[in-house]
C-alpha cells in the first residue's frame, strides 16, 4: 500500500493498494471544494480491488487525512454515505 493522496488539481484522492495477484491497484474519489468542506462526489476501486475491503481501507485513511487537515466531508456517493453510516466513530470529520 502507498501513502494516501490528494491531488488538488484534479480534484481527487486516490490511494494504492496490494490486490490479490499482487498488482497494485488503485482506489479514488473525486471531490468538489467548498472553503474547508469536501463534497466526496464518487468512490470507486479497480476492479482487481473489488470485494478485497481496499475501498473501506481507503475511506478510513480519507477520514484521517480531513480529520489531521481540518477538511469537513460531505458524501453524496452512494459508497461514502453507506461507509460513514457504518463508521458512526468516524462522524467527526462530517460537515
Amino acid at each position: 500500500m502507498t501513502n494516501f493522496r490528494d491531488l488538488t488539481a484534479d480534484q481527487r484522492y486516490e490511494q494504492d493498494f496490494e490486490g490479490p495477484d499482487g498488482q497494485t491497484g488503485r482506489v479514488w474519489a473525486d471531490y468538489a471544494v467548498q472553503g474547508d468542506r469536501r463534497t466526496i462526489l464518487h468512490v470507486e476501486a479497480e476492479d482487481a480491488l473489488r470485494g478485497t475491503g481496499a475501498a473501506g481501507r481507503f475511506m478510513q485513511a480519507l477520514s484521517d487525512h480531513a480529520r489531521g487537515s481540518n477538511i469537513r466531508l460531505t458524501p453524496r456517493c452512494g459508497y461514502a454515505v453507506a461507509w460513514f453510516k457504518r463508521h458512526p466513530d468516524q462522524a467527526d470529520v462530517l460537515a
